[in-house]
């Protein structure tokens, strides 16, 4: 059959399969490369709950030091193996300042931990306000009493006082600020003391520094009837000598480590007496853990004890290395 006159060449019918080929190629790798599975949603933050921590082994302390004679006026001392003279935290418990909910034990699993580190640990039990002179002035007077006893403690021990940090979790953390700031107490206030424990540095865990705002604040895991009972009724002015903000500047460092997730404690709270001490000349620093609770921050393992107890150990010049 007779080719048409329009029709190309037979040679050039390679040549245009060709290039539809190469155009399909590069319109091939031009392509976007197919999408990946969309990521499953990360798992809801579950918080640690206290049998988390209290059904774990419980290290036990080197020596219990009573300074009164109830049952709460007691101080367990963990001492590092080794020549001293060891480095030391004096730390302090919570459980919203009842004796019932807490005590020094509480605090087992950390100290130990400090222990093993080569840090002292000065942990400190006093009367709650559920308990007979507990409240005000009793609690005060308990926590100031067995942190003066640690200066009286120091040379029998073989413990360093040149740098005591403060570590207390919780309603502890309000005690262990309140004590690093006895000397700016009120003088009319008979919780001063002449010559009270220098303190160099504070750590509160999820604390409780500001008593109004907590009586003021439903949401807080103590509840507000609580701080009635601790800071007295009977008195013109009950947080004058008791309440952290009213002795702003302490003019002691501090570092407040908080839980994002934080059920027991409003993080707000730290916000909010981070501003003010900053704002009054003292150095704060708040430090945000993400996926956090209240239980984490006193866990050996948690990443939230972990940071923090590096901060420790360089407050106290020790590596962080284990």
């Amino acid at each position: 059959m007779p080719r048409s006159p329009d029709a190309p060449p037979i040679a050039a019918k390679p040549r245009r399969t060709a290039i539809l080929l190469a155009t399909a190629l590069a319109a091939a790798s031009c392509s976007p490369a197919p999408m990946p599975p969309a990521p499953t949603s990360a798992a809801p933050f579950k918080p640690l709950t206290w049998p988390d921590l209290t059904a774990r082994p419980r290290p036990k302390a080197d020596a219990t030091i009573a300074y009164g004679s109830d049952q709460m006026q007691k101080i367990d001392l963990w001492r590092p193996t080794g020549k001293g003279p060891h480095p030391v935290v004096l730390m302090v418990h919570g459980g919203c300042w009842q004796t019932k909910i807490a005590d020094r034990s509480l605090m087992d699993w950390i100290a130990g931990d400090l222990r093993d580190a080569g840090i002292a640990v000065w942990n400190i039990d006093y009367r709650g306000v559920d308990r007979a002179g507990g409240g005000y002035p009793g609690t005060f007077a308990d926590a100031a009493a067995a942190a003066d006893r640690l200066a009286t403690a120091a040379k029998e021990y073989d413990l360093n006082l040149t740098r005591v940090v403060a570590v207390g979790h919780s309603a502890g953390g309000h005690l262990a600020l309140w004590l690093a700031a006895r000397a700016k107490l009120p003088a009319k206030s008979p919780l001063v003391a002449a010559d009270p424990l220098k303190i160099a540095h504070v750590v509160s865990l999820g604390g409780l520094p500001d008593l109004e705002a907590t009586a003021a604040s439903p949401d807080n895991g103590c509840g507000t009837d609580v701080v009635a009972k601790l800071v007295g009724t009977d008195r013109a002015d009950p947080y004058a000598d008791t309440s952290v903000p009213r002795l702003l500047p302490l003019g002691v460092p501090q570092t407040l480590v908080n839980g994002r997730e934080d059920r027991i404690i409003p993080y707000r709270m730290a916000i909010d007496y981070t501003a003010r001490a900053t704002a009054a000349g003292d150095r704060v620093e708040l430090v945000t853990i993400p996926a956090t609770g209240h239980v984490e921050l006193v866990t050996p393992d948690s990443t939230a004890w972990q940071d923090t107890r590096r901060r420790i150990l360089a407050l106290l010049g020790r590596p962080a290395a284990r």
